[in-house]
């Protein structure tokens, strides 16, 4: 369990809603290129609270760089495509290491288990614990240009590896080039994204949400208050 999951949810039942075409999108979208099982429902999808926040970061965005664009790689994930997506990770993670699920002992295979959990969320039922993206608040986005290319970040969205955190690039030299414009333009998204009400994930530089229980426990880290906070974005199955 990782301390956010101890956060008590209190959905408020708003509803996932479209994510516009003014915000930039992959198409087709990266896992159901893999084929996974959404089912009738999609990838580009938020709660309408979220979207709204979303929204307000693209307007910050244009105002600091007026011909870019906030991209979403990916937003609402139902359980069956976390657990897709896990299964898959695993896989890589064996096929990167030259090994085998027939060659494993069970401490190896929940080894590596963890290795996938540090970046993503076990595609937990327990209603108490949902994934964040299950939950409709929580997005991973990225910056394209005018010309709808991507904004060089140092690392690909999903990578497993501590090119992934946030502050990776903070302190490789001030005058290290390409390091010191990576670091820049992931503070320019947190910027953006922060400034709309959302909160990052620790350990990758995409990744924010707004309501669910990773996002309360984030703001609770620096708000001491004696009421326990609440998670307002609960799972959606």
């Amino acid at each position: 369990m990782k301390p956010y999951q101890l956060v008590s949810i209190q959905d408020c039942q708003e509803p996932l809603v479209e994510i516009p075409p003014q915000i930039a999108r992959e198409t087709p979208h990266p896992y159901v290129k893999l084929a996974a099982p959404y089912g009738d429902r999609s990838p580009y999808w938020l709660r309408q609270g979220v979207l709204e926040r979303l929204l307000s970061a693209q307007a910050a965005l244009r105002r600091i760089q007026p011909d870019w664009n906030i991209q979403i790689f990916d937003a609402y994930r139902p359980i069956a495509v976390q657990q897709y997506m896990v299964s898959y990770t695993f896989e890589q993670l064996l096929h990167s290491k030259n090994l085998t699920v027939d060659a494993l002992s069970p401490s190896q295979r929940q080894a590596l288990l963890q290795e996938v959990y540090q970046f993503w969320a076990e595609p937990n039922l327990d209603p108490k614990m949902p994934p964040p993206h299950s939950t409709g608040a929580a997005l991973d986005v990225t910056l394209v240009d005018a010309t709808g290319i991507p904004v060089e970040m140092g690392s690909p969205i999903d990578e497993m590896s501590p090119r992934s955190f946030p502050d990776h690039y903070k302190n490789l030299g001030a005058n290290l080039e390409p390091a010191t414009q990576f670091h820049q333009n992931r503070l320019l998204l947190r910027q953006v994204m922060i400034s709309a009400g959302f909160e990052q994930h620790p350990q990758e530089w995409w990744h924010f949400s707004y309501g669910d229980q990773l996002w309360v426990w984030l703001v609770s880290q620096r708000q001491a208050k004696a009421k326990p906070p609440i998670a307002r974005y609960g799972g959606l199955g």
